[in-house]
């Protein structure tokens, strides 16, 4: 089964919050990342400062700090962010540059799941940040507050 693992997850999560601030431009600090969605700060921080390293995100120092698309939403691939947290896609073990496995020149799949990868690489490639951020939750509304209703019977009912 392919699954993102839970960084690429937190990483998307991010990346589409800030996407959603002020058009890409609005900086959000990790705190409140961490927790508008339940995610271990520490956590976030590191994956934060990778985004950065792979200048998908600025950091932005002041007050009103905290971190920022370093360009815009539409030029930010998903593949963008899952590599820069995971590093490459990977399908297999074995990859074409890496001949180390006992089944390399046996293998009667190799290619055809190399292919595969390409396949989805391409995918993530065409799907930018813009297009998450485009497809936001509306915000949750609270519902009316419930109150505890009494009745009280009249006086001389019983």
């Amino acid at each position: 089964m392919l699954r993102l693992s839970k960084k690429s997850d937190y990483a998307l999560i991010a990346v589409k919050h800030l996407a959603t601030r002020q058009n890409g431009t609005g900086a959000s600090s990790a705190r409140e990342i961490s927790e508008a969605y339940a995610i271990p700060l520490e956590l976030l921080a590191k994956i934060l400062q990778r985004l950065v390293r792979s200048r998908l995100l600025m950091s932005v120092q002041g007050t009103r700090g905290g971190y920022r698309l370093a360009r815009p939403a539409p030029a930010i691939s998903v593949a963008d962010v899952i590599q820069a947290v995971d590093g490459p896609l990977t399908v297999t073990a074995c990859s074409p540059d890496d001949h180390d496995c006992d089944q390399f020149g046996t293998c009667n799949v190799r290619d055809p799941l190399w292919r595969i990868k390409s396949r989805i690489l391409e995918t993530l490639t065409t799907v930018s940040v813009a297009e998450l951020a485009a497809d936001a939750a509306p915000p949750v509304t609270p519902g009316p507050k419930a109150s505890r209703l009494v009745f009280v019977a009249a006086m001389g009912e019983s």
